[in-house]
C-alpha cells in the first residue's frame, strides 16, 4: 500500500476523481496517429499527457497500456523524441526477453502430451507455475512441484496458478463461487449460447465445466486475457493472450482471427462481452478497446441489424458510474455485488463502507434481470428492476437512487438523493462530506470547469491553446533575456578578473621604487 488509504478508498477517489483522474494524467487518442505508437512487452504503447488545472498543457509522452507502475514496465518515450538506431535495437532485444518462453503452438503441443501421461506422471511446479513433462523434472528438481494433477484440475487452472495481485497492472482477484455462479446461470437464462470472456478466467472455467458436465447446457466460451500462463491449458479456440488496454492480441493475426469468428458465428447472435478490467485501469483506454470489439462482432452483421448492440456486461466499481455512461450511454448499473476469493475488502454480506463497490454495468434492459432474492434483493414495481433491500424508492427522484446499499437521502437543495453521510454546504452550494475542503480541487474540465466535457473535448480547448502558447512565448522570452543577462554579467566579471590578474602580474615584473 503506497498510501495511508485502503485499496478500495484509492480507488474510489480515482472513481470520483473528475474527468481528469487523480494524478492529472490523460490519455490522448489522436484521430490521425502519423506514425505508430512504440512497442513495449505489453505491445503498443499509449500517448499520455499530464494535465494540471488552470495550467498549460506539458510535453506528452508514451508508456506502458497495461502497467501504470514504473515498477513493473519502465518504458518511457517523449513523443518528439528521435531514437538512435541502438537504442532502437536494444528496446527490441529487450521486448523479445520479456516474451513468454514459449509460443501458443508450443504450449497447445505440450498440454496435448500432458493429458495423455498417466496421473503420477503429471506435475506442476509452483515456482515456475508451469506444467512439467518428463524431460523437465530434472531442471526442477529443487522447486516445490505438484503430482498427480488431475483432469478436474486442468479444467480450473485459477485454482492450480497463484494469483497475480498487483492491482494496477493485472489485479487478478477471482470471482467468488457465489457471484460466478450467478453470472453463469444469468447468463444462460436470458438465452446467451457464447460468452467472450474479457478478463474472466474463472467464469470461463466455470462455463466450460457445466458445458462438459450437463448435456443441456450449450454455452461455449473464449477467455482473453493478458496472463499468459492460461496458454499451457487450453487450445487456440478456447483462450488468446490479449491486452485490453490497447487491443493487443498477443499472438498476433491468427488470434484475432480467432475471436472474429467467436463474435460472428451465427450472424452474431447468442453472444454476450463479460468483462472485469483492473480496477486501477484508466477507463477511457478501455472503453476504446471494448468498441472496437463491438465493430468486430458488427462485421458479421447486416445492414438491417446495424441498429443493434452487442450485449455487454462490463463489471467495475460503482463509482465509475458517470465515466462509463459518457462512453456508452445506453448502460445502466445493476444493484448486484460481485465479490471475489481472494480480496480482504470485496466480500458479498458486509454493510456499509464495508460491503462490495463492485457492481455490473449493461446494455440490456434491467428489467430482463433477475437477482437472488435470498441474497436480499427485491424488485421495485415503480423503477420495474431488482435493487437491494437498503435501496428504498424516492419519490421526489422517482427512482431508487442508491448506489452502495445504503438508504440515501433526498436534498431538496441538491435536487437529488445523496450518501447518508453528506450534508449540504452553503459555500459549496452541494453536499459533500462534514469534514470536506471548501476550498479543494473541484471536478470537470480542466480549461473552463464544466463537468459534462473533458478537457481534449472543452470548446474552449483552442482558445487556451493560443493563451498557453502566448504565456510560453513570454516565458521565453524571459527566460532568453535572463540568459542574456547572466551571460553577460559572466562576461563582465570574467573581463574584470582578467585585468585585475593583469595589474598583478606588471605589479610583479615592475615593483614600485
Amino acid at each position: 500500500m503506497a498510501a495511508p488509504k485502503g485499496r478500495l478508498e484509492l480507488v474510489e477517489a480515482e472513481g470520483n476523481a473528475g474527468r481528469q483522474g487523480s494524478s492529472g494524467v490523460e490519455v490522448v487518442f489522436p484521430s490521425d496517429p502519423a506514425t505508430p505508437a512504440p512497442l513495449c512487452p505489453h505491445g503498443p504503447t499509449l500517448l499520455f499527457v499530464k494535465v494540471n488545472q488552470g495550467k498549460e498543457e506539458t510535453r506528452r509522452f508514451y508508456a506502458c497500456s497495461a502497467c501504470r507502475d514504473r515498477k513493473d514496465c519502465n518504458f518511457f518515450q517523449w513523443e518528439d523524441e528521435k531514437l538512435s538506431e541502438a537504442r532502437l535495437a536494444a528496446r527490441e532485444a529487450h521486448n523479445r526477453r520479456c516474451q513468454p518462453p514459449l509460443s501458443r503452438t508450443q504450449c497447445v503441443e505440450r498440454y496435448l502430451k500432458f493429458i495423455e501421461l498417466p496421473l503420477s506422471q503429471r506435475k506442476f511446479c509452483q515456482r515456475c507455475q508451469q506444467l512439467l513433462l518428463p524431460d523437465d523434472w530434472e531442471k526442477h528438481g529443487e522447486h516445490p512441484v505438484v503430482g498427480d494433477i488431475s483432469i478436474t484440475q486442468l479444467k480450473r487452472p485459477s485454482q492450480l496458478l497463484y494469483p497475480l495481485e498487483n492491482k494496477k497492472t493485472n489485479a487478478q482477484y477471482l470471482f467468488a463461487d457465489r457471484s460466478c455462479q450467478f453470472l453463469v446461470d444469468l447468463l444462460s437464462t436470458l438465452g446467451f449460447g457464447r460468452v467472450l470472456c474479457v478478463g474472466t478466467p474463472r467464469l470461463h472455467e466455470l462455463i466450460r465445466l457445466k458445458a462438459s458436465g450437463d448435456k443441456k447446457s450449450n454455452i461455449k466460451s473464449l477467455l482473453l486475457d493478458i496472463d499468459f500462463r492460461y496458454s499451457q491449458f487450453y487450445m487456440e479456440d478456447s483462450f488468446c493472450h490479449y491486452n485490453m488496454f490497447n487491443h493487443h492480441f498477443f499472438d498476433g493475426k491468427a488470434a484475432l482471427e480467432v475471436c472474429r469468428t467467436f463474435l460472428q458465428e451465427d450472424k452474431g447472435e447468442g453472444v454476450i462481452m463479460v468483462t472485469d478490467p483492473p480496477f486501477g485501469g484508466l477507463v477511457e483506454p478501455l472503453a476504446i478497446t471494448f468498441k472496437k470489439l463491438i465493430a468486430l462482432w458488427k462485421e458479421g452483421q447486416s445492414q438491417d441489424n446495424s441498429h443493434k448492440e452487442l450485449p455487454i456486461f462490463w463489471i467495475f466499481p460503482y463509482f465509475f458510474e458517470s465515466r462509463i455512461c459518457q462512453f456508452f450511454p445506453s448502460f445502466c448499473m445493476l444493484d448486484y455485488q460481485v465479490d471475489y476469493d481472494n480480496h480482504a475488502l470485496y466480500k458479498h454480506g458486509k454493510t456499509g463502507r464495508k460491503q462490495s463497490p463492485v457492481r455490473i454495468f449493461t446494455n440490456i434492459p434491467p428489467n430482463k434481470i433477475i437477482l437472488p432474492i435470498e441474497e436480499g434483493y427485491r424488485f421495485c414495481p415503480l423503477c420495474q428492476r431488482y435493487v437491494s433491500l437498503e435501496n428504498q424508492h424516492c419519490e421526489h427522484c422517482n427512482s431508487c437512487t442508491s448506489k452502495d446499499g445504503r438508504k440515501w437521502n433526498h436534498c431538496f437543495l441538491c435536487k437529488k438523493c445523496v450518501k447518508p453521510s453528506w450534508i449540504h454546504c452553503s459555500i459549496c452550494n452541494h453536499c459533500a462530506l462534514p469534514d470536506h475542503s471548501c476550498e479543494g480541487p473541484k471536478d470537470g474540465c480542466f480549461v473552463c470547469g464544466e463537468l459534462d466535457h473533458k478537457r481534449s473535448t472543452c470548446p474552449n480547448i483552442s482558445t487556451s491553446k493560443k493563451v498557453n502558447k502566448a504565456v510560453r512565448k513570454q516565458k521565453q522570452r524571459k527566460s532568453n533575456k535572463m540568459k542574456m543577462e547572466t551571460t553577460k554579467g559572466q562576461s563582465m566579471n570574467h573581463t574584470s578578473v582578467t585585468r585585475k590578474k593583469k595589474r598583478k602580474e606588471r605589479a610583479h615584473q615592475y615593483p614600485c621604487s
